[in-house]
């Protein structure tokens, strides 16, 4: 058994709990909260699990890293604080640790990363002996691994579109959803997320990394943006009221460019209610789903739709990203220290989990 340890138990770090405890071939070593009200409680009531699980949440990053385990799962959030997610990473690749994230976007594109990301990590891996693979929580699968085998299935192909379309009514991460998104906020608001060059930073590794899967020599990235105002008021379960003349729907694409035109995109279309824009891209039952478009001969699209947490469909976006990555751990400790990335790391099948239930 690998002892892992969750890093962080937000959205991504319940299900990395879940997802860890239900591997045959990790345990469940420690979970690393920030939040003092976290601390001392017990992992499985803080993934939402029915049960208790046995470790007690700690905020001690240095005793826990000391114990050396064998893998960490670093579920803390790296939007707003990509300095100290790094240097967290760095921390426990140096401890040995084979850890896998979606925190580090620079890194989605390891061999393309900008040194002062690239640089810190290659170092802990020589002086420690760890690995980190990273992989987004959009989920990563969607913008790389899904695609490519997909471009596999076709005797030609034209343009590859990659599309996260949500209603983020259901969504329980309000400072995410009305900051970062600009949800709720007036048409004037600048968000974070949206400013020019974010999107790439965010998705542009995606794009350069199937890019050099597929042996295309990109000319350019570029980025489309559209916002849509709420028609009425509306009220969500999750995040209370959001008024009528506020953003109510957003709309981009991370565009890989050839010879003037967009062949391989990542499309985002994200709704507060479903009423907004109507006219753009939606999921077949209207709460949320990826998409993978292969234009070419024949034209191939795939639609998946994940449930977790009840029906929440981003929590099962969540999940589905968690398990791409936890389910690497045990391939990535039996290879060798280094850098990986999903182009490195296959998707395998689920050895040891068909059947298997949560008690």
């Amino acid at each position: 058994m690998i002892p892992t340890v969750v890093w962080g138990t937000g959205n991504v770090g319940r299900a990395a709990v879940r997802a860890v405890d239900a591997h045959p071939a990790l345990e469940l070593a420690a979970v690393l909260v920030h939040d003092p009200a976290k601390t001392g409680r017990d992992a499985g009531e803080l993934a939402g699990l029915d049960r208790a699980l046995g470790v007690a949440a700690t905020d001690d990053v240095g005793a826990v890293l000391a114990t050396r385990p064998g893998a960490v799962v670093y579920a803390a959030s790296g939007d707003i604080r990509p300095d100290e997610a790094l240097a967290d990473v760095v921390a426990a690749v140096r401890a040995g640790a084979v850890v896998v994230t979606p925190a580090l976007y620079p890194l989605y594109d390891q061999l393309n990363a900008p040194p002062e990301f690239r640089d810190p990590v290659l170092t802990a891996v020589a002086e420690g002996g760890g690995s980190l693979f990273v992989s987004g929580v959009d989920p990563g699968w969607g913008n790389d691994v899904l695609p490519l085998l997909m471009s596999g299935l076709g005797s030609t192909v034209d343009a590859i579109r990659c599309q996260e379309i949500f209603d983020y009514s259901t969504y329980d991460q309000e400072e995410s959803v009305r900051y970062l998104v600009g949800m709720g906020q007036p048409m004037e608001y600048e968000p974070l997320m949206l400013a020019p060059s974010v999107p790439t930073m965010v998705w542009g590794g995606q794009i350069r990394l199937m890019a050099r899967a597929l042996g295309v020599a990109l000319d350019d990235i570029r980025e489309t943006l559209e916002r849509r105002a709420l028609d009425t008021t509306v009220t969500t379960r999750t995040m209370g009221v959001f008024e009528a003349g506020t953003q109510g729907a957003v709309r981009f694409e991370v565009q890989g460019v050839v010879d003037g035109e967009a062949l391989i995109v990542v499309e985002h279309v994200t709704r507060i209610h479903p009423s907004c824009a109507p006219d753009w891209p939606s999921p077949p039952d209207g709460a949320g789903a990826h998409r993978v478009i292969v234009e070419g001969r024949p034209r191939i699209e795939v639609t998946v739709e994940a449930t977790d947490e009840g029906e929440n469909r981003s929590a099962g976006g969540n999940a589905t990203a968690v398990g791409r990555l936890v389910n690497a751990i045990d391939w990535l400790v039996d290879a060798k220290p280094g850098l990986y990335d999903a182009l490195d790391v296959p998707l395998r099948p689920a050895v040891g989990k068909l059947g298997r239930r949560q008690p």
